[in-house]
């Protein structure tokens, strides 16, 4: 079974989803990759993971730096997950290029190259934004590009950030 909950951020409405115990995705409303036919099969409900999700979110928007993250379980590939727990280590207010993550998955995995391409792609199929911070990703030589909510909400969530 599958859960939604909407919360009202100061970006727009996000989209909060839950197998019950955990969070499974968190997007804004109609951001690319939105995932209608979850939502729209989706029981809305206050169960106890939206309320800690909620809770984090409203720290998070107030400017300040939650010291937890909500349960998070993601149902993805291999090479989207280890993108993912690399974004988890990039502190708030930094930023890290998709070249960069691509190393650090080459050197993890023992091979020369990985494709800084392929990192975009997972990054931007990243189904838990913000608290999965993938707003915190940028190109080469510190251009903001593309991000699923919209580049004006990543422009806003970074600027958030170094406040």
């Amino acid at each position: 079974m599958d859960y939604i909950y909407h919360y009202h951020s100061p970006l727009g409405v996000i989209a909060l989803a839950s197998d019950g115990e955990s969070l499974t995705g968190l997007w804004f409303d109609e951001q690319k990759y939105f995932p209608h036919k979850l939502i729209s099969e989706s029981i809305e409900s206050e169960l106890p993971i939206f309320k800690q999700t909620v809770k984090w979110l409203d720290i998070y928007f107030s400017g300040n730096i939650p010291d937890f993250i909500p349960p998070i379980n993601l149902n993805t590939t291999p090479l989207r997950k280890a993108v993912y727990d690399i974004l988890l280590t990039i502190l708030y207010g930094q930023t890290m290029t998709y070249g960069e993550i691509a190393n650090i998955i080459a050197e993890q995995n023992g091979v020369e190259r990985m494709s800084a391409q392929a990192v975009g792609g997972a990054v931007g199929h990243n189904p838990v934004s913000i608290i999965i911070p993938c707003h915190r990703v940028i190109g080469a030589y510190g251009s903001l590009t593309g991000y699923a909510g919209g580049l004006d909400r990543k422009i806003e969530l970074l600027k958030l950030e170094k406040q």
